[in-house]
This record gives structure tokens, C-alpha cells and sequence, in this order.
């Protein structure tokens, strides 16, 4: 009875598996092939990147959603880790209130996030549709992610450890610096990392901020309407590829000990 719910298990697993990550693989595929039509038996060519390398609008794209990508991630994980530690390290009556907002935005829609943030920036701050738009939208929603990434870490955080340095003489940024930051770094590392995919690959949010700013999403949907190109393909293959070498660059780190996010008393 064991082994065939066991064996249940397997087969389910592997067929969740398959579901997942086949179209993935089978884009990467496809980018190799001198065929995208019926790409069987294997032609494998270059011919897709070669493309790809020499459109300048998919360059600048690129280099846009890196910005958007970097700029979320930092402003994410600073006002994660500076909400954690205001809900966990000072009990007041209104650290639900705080929590609930800062978690709020898991339950909007991202269309909801671009248009009511294309809005508020155009008719109260002023801010045309720019990069800078952009970061603030996404960087919204984001902090979300990151909060519940670093609230995780500093729940098993021991604050006597604050306390003690600040008897000693250490000030509240000595402490934050010397104490609390070498101690919770892998989960803001991790919540930036988070920020940072989210607002790359992010089209609803993005696309109602930049204008007609290229970033990689927009620029990919706009080629959606004219049919699935050959260098849709290359891009998409480059950015999964990026994703599964961060990925594979994390687990070795942790299975070195370079990076560790346990906590030790």
C-alpha cells in the first residue's frame, strides 16, 4: 500500500513537473532551430540570437527593465526591512494596521496598480510617464513580496542582541549596521532578488508608467500583435536562462555555506 502511494506521489510529482517547465524547455528549444514551424528533426542554428543581437530597440529595452528591475529591488528591500523591524521590534497597537497595508497590495490586481498609479502620478505628484513612474509602481507592489520575505527571518530574530549593543554604546544605526543587518542579510538579499524579477518581467504595471519608453515586457508585447518572431524566442531562451543561472548561482552558495539563512541562537 506504501509503495503505491509512493509511487502515485513520483508520477504525480513528475507530470507537475512537465507541466511547469515543458513550454520552457520547449522554447529554449525552438530558439535553436532553423524551423519554428515544426521544428523536427533538430536543424540546431544560431540564426534567432544573431538576430536578436542586432536590434538596438530590444538593447535599449533591456537596459531599461535592468533599471526598473535595480531601482525596485533597493527601494523594496529597504522599506521591507525598515517595516519588519518597526511591526516586530515595537509592539504598539497599530503594527496590524501597518502589516495589513504594507500586504495590501497582494490582493490587487496589477492592472488595478498601473492604472490607479498612472493616475495618482499624473494628476497629483506630476510625474509624466517615465522610468522613475515606473520604479515608484512597481516598487508598490513589490515591497509586498519583500516584507513577508523579511518578516520571516526577523520573526526568529532575537532583540536582546539590539539591546545589549546599545548598553555597550552603540547607536541605532551602529546597531542596525553591526548587529541586525550581518545577521538578516540573506533575507534581504533574497527579498531584493525578488523585487528585482518581479519588475523586470512586470507588463501591467509597467506598461501604463513608461510611455513609450521600451522595456523588454512591452516591447515582446507589442510584437505579440504582429505574430511570435524569431527573436522572441532568442529573448525569451536568454532571460529563462539568466533566471535558472541566479537560481543555480543560490543553491550553490547555500550548499557551500556561503550563504546561510538559518538562524543560530
Amino acid at each position: 500500500m506504501r509503495q503505491t502511494v509512493f509511487g502515485l506521489q513520483v508520477v504525480m510529482l513528475i507530470g507537475l513537473y512537465l507541466f511547469l517547465y515543458a513550454p520552457i524547455f520547449y522554447i529554449i528549444y525552438v530558439s535553436f532551430q532553423t524551423n519554428n514551424i515544426w521544428p523536427f528533426p533538430p536543424d540546431f542554428s544560431l540564426h534567432h540570437y544573431q538576430s536578436l543581437l542586432g536590434l538596438r530597440d530590444f538593447h535599449a529595452a533591456l537596459f531599461n527593465s535592468v533599471i526598473i528591475g535595480g531601482a525596485t529591488a533597493v527601494l523594496s528591500a529597504l522599506f521591507a526591512t525598515m517595516a519588519a523591524i518597526g511591526v516586530l521590534r515595537y509592539r504598539t497597537r497599530w503594527r496590524a494596521t501597518v502589516a495589513g497595508l504594507y500586504l495590501a497590495p497582494l490582493f490587487i490586481a496589477h492592472i488595478l496598480i498601473g492604472i490607479a498609479s498612472l493616475i495618482f502620478n499624473k494628476s497629483v505628484l506630476g510625474l509624466p510617464g517615465n522610468l522613475g513612474s515606473a520604479v515608484i509602481a512597481n516598487a508598490t507592489y513589490a515591497t509586498a513580496f519583500a516584507f513577508l520575505i523579511v518578516l520571516a527571518q526577523l520573526a526568529r530574530y532575537d532583540w536582546r542582541l539590539d539591546e545589549a549593543a546599545m548598553v555597550f554604546g552603540a547607536s541605532p544605526v551602529g546597531t542596525f549596521r553591526e548587529v541586525t543587518l550581518p545577521l538578516i542579510w540573506p533575507s534581504v538579499l533574497g527579498a531584493a532578488i525578488v523585487s528585482f524579477l518581479m519588475a523586470f518581467n512586470n507588463l501591467e504595471v509597467t506598461f501604463y508608467q513608461v510611455g513609450a519608453t521600451p522595456t523588454l515586457p512591452t516591447l515582446a508585447w507589442g510584437e505579440l500583435r504582429h505574430g511570435i518572431s524569431e527573436e522572441l524566442y532568442a529573448l525569451t531562451s536568454l532571460i529563462n536562462g539568466a533566471v535558472f543561472l541566479l537560481l543555480a548561482m543560490l543553491y550553490g552558495l547555500l550548499r557551500s555555506g556561503v550563504l546561510r539563512v538559518e538562524y543560530r541562537d
